[in-house]
C-alpha cells in the first residue's frame, strides 16, 4: 500500500514538475512528459521491432489479416 501510494505521489508531482519545465522551456528545444521526472516509469527502451523503411512490409502484412 505504501509503493501504490509513492507511485501516486510521483504521479502527480512528476505532472506539475513536466509543467514548470514547459512552461519556462526554450520553445525550440523539446517538451519534457511527466514521465521524465517519474523515477517509477520503466524507461528502457521497449523490446519491440522498431518500424523501418526494410520492415513496414511486415506491419501492412499484419493490418492487411485484420491484426490477428
Amino acid at each position: 500500500m505504501a509503493d501504490a501510494r509513492q507511485r501516486e505521489a510521483w504521479g502527480r508531482l512528476s505532472a506539475l514538475l513536466a509543467t514548470i519545465a514547459n512552461v519556462n522551456r526554450d520553445p525550440k528545444k523539446r517538451a519534457v512528459s511527466p514521465d521524465d521526472f517519474n523515477p517509477y516509469v520503466d524507461k528502457r527502451p521497449s523490446s519491440g521491432t522498431p518500424i523501418t523503411a526494410e520492415n513496414v512490409h511486415l506491419l501492412k502484412a499484419w493490418v492487411n489479416r485484420g491484426g490477428k
